[in-house]
């Protein structure tokens, strides 16, 4: 197993160092560095697919392999061996021309969507994006598929999904979502004008960064930066990045942004030290840029955290006097019960990472239904503007003034992430199937969220999910807790008894 491991650590090295260039990319990198940038990252992407399907590492996997073959099939290192078998396989079936152009196509893409949405103008993304859904397109095909040219993009981020299996899951999630939503919309709303008042940056990533902290992000492992859009990236579990939005006018965007990226974090933080490099080097984290098992399950640490956690009157209840302190003025006039009931009113709205829980999923399923339409090509994308508005006014009565407040509102296109918005709303049936789980086994971890206090949900999450890293799969775990993936039931009653409770405004 050394010559495996060994491969398998270098490897990793290199598409770290394709985060960490990534990631400097999206925050620190100035404009004009853009084409050079991408041509770095696809020089090192390059050279991972060089390392990847090397004759040596062929025959290091098949060691490996023939090596674990009588281990229980949860073996670490059968795990990895298998993981990688997969990633030769994967990357053996894309061109190399295929793979150095997606990655300077997502440079050129993420700098031309952030112009673009600064001045709200598709028209300077659009041919951009015309490159990219092309290129997903020959990506989809160069890998194969019996049905959807959709399925092999969705199995990049959640393995076992597919067009039908989400078409299925969203249609059966729409009908129970949209009589709580109908329910919840009728009710007096509460006052809200506090939001959006004027809350200095410098204060907002002070106020961020404490919660962070105090909600178990390792301080020597980790750290917070500004970006236009929220994203966590990891380098190694030894060195994971989270950025937030500093919405000078709306300070719910940074809170609840920087909760769920921390959640995102303490799950790459979690997972077990046998994973990484080192004398037992079978880090999986670096072959897709996520340690998690797969974008759902990550999703669902965040969403956990950001909604069950941090949107809860008990968390508020040991919070809110360090919140008024950090923004006297702001707050003067706010008590803390119109405080926690502003930051969970029902009030459907333009923009997806604000949205409120019961409306989110459908700015979610708006996305999936146009990246399918784009990959079979039933959609072209100069009529994206057009669709995403008939759309917003369809299942939120919204009308959208401007491309920006519109169809430019995520990166995850510029990026080449065609295929990832539907672990969104995974993420977020799971979680609520792992906190129902909780609630009936752990009652420590309920009685410490009851305190506002999360060490009990910390440890409970790291044994169920974070330790496990890519070694289990989503729907593995959700086995161990009695769960089946996509169900919806355990996430519509969570819904129904947070909003049906939630008749009273002001949240007494």
């Amino acid at each position: 197993m050394n010559d495996f491991h060994t491969r398998v650590a270098r490897l990793n090295d290199v598409l770290c160092a394709v985060n960490a260039l990534s990631w400097d990319a999206r925050t620190m990198m100035p404009k004009g560095g853009a084409e050079t940038r991408g041509h770095q990252i696809a020089t090192l992407k390059g050279i991972a697919r060089e390392m990847i399907l090397a004759p040596g590492m062929h025959d290091a996997v098949d060691a490996a392999l023939e090596t674990t073959a009588d281990r229980d099939p949860r073996d670490l290192d059968r795990r990895a061996a298998e993981a990688v078998a997969a990633a030769i396989d994967h990357h053996s079936r894309i061109p190399a021309d295929l793979l150095r152009a997606q990655a300077e196509q997502s440079t050129l893409s993420g700098a031309a969507w952030a112009e673009a949405r600064a001045t709200s103008d598709f028209a300077i993304f659009r041919p951009y994006l015309e490159r990219t859904v092309a290129l997903a397109r020959e990506q989809a095909d160069a890998l194969g598929h019996d049905g959807h040219p959709y399925d092999p993009m969705v199995r990049i981020f959640e393995p076992g999904e597919t067009a039908a299996s989400l078409s299925t899951f969203f249609a059966t999630l729409r009908d129970g979502l949209l009589p709580i939503l109908d329910a919840a919309r009728g009710r007096a709303q509460p006052r809200t004008d506090f939001l959006y008042r004027d809350y200095p940056e410098a204060c907002q990533q002070a106020f961020a960064l404490e919660t962070a902290r105090l909600l178990g992000l390792d301080a020597d492992r980790s750290r917070l930066d500004s970006t236009v859009h929220p994203f966590e990236i990891s380098l190694t579990r030894n060195d994971v990045r989270i950025t937030s939005r500093w919405a000078r006018t709306y300070l719910p965007m940074s809170i609840f942004g920087s909760i769920h990226e921390t959640g995102h974090a303490l799950y790459e933080l979690g997972a077990d030290p046998r994973l990484t490099r080192g004398a037992h080097a079978t880090d999986m984290i670096g072959l897709y840029a996520v340690a998690g098992t797969s974008f759902g399950m990550h999703e669902s640490q965040s969403r956990l955290l950001e909604n069950h956690v941090g949107r809860s009157p008990a968390f508020w209840a040991r919070h809110f006097a360090r919140l008024r302190d950090t923004f006297p003025d702001q707050f003067a006039d706010v008590t803390e019960a119109e405080f926690v009931a502003s930051v969970n009113r029902v009030e459907p709205g333009l923009v997806r990472v604000e949205a409120d829980e019961l409306t989110y999923d459908l700015h979610i399923m708006l996305r999936v239904e146009i990246e399918m339409a784009l990959m079979d090509g039933s959609l072209a994308v100069a009529d994206i503007p057009s669709v995403w508005n008939a759309a917003m006014q369809r299942d939120l009565g919204l009308q959208v003034p401007d491309d920006g407040l519109g169809c430019l509102q995520d990166v995850h296109w510029s990026s080449g992430y065609i295929g990832s918005f539907p672990t969104y709303t995974i993420g977020n049936v799971t979680a609520a199937q792992i906190m129902a789980h909780l609630d009936a086994t752990t009652p420590a971890v309920r009685e410490g969220l009851d305190r506002g206090e999360t060490t009990a949900l910390r440890d409970a999450l790291f044994d169920l999910v974070w330790r496990h890293g890519r070694s289990r799969s989503r729907a593995e775990m959700l086995e161990g807790i009695g769960a089946v993936a996509n169900d919806p039931q355990a996430y519509l009653r969570y819904l129904k008894g947070k909003f049906a409770a939630a008749s009273d405004p002001a949240g007494s």
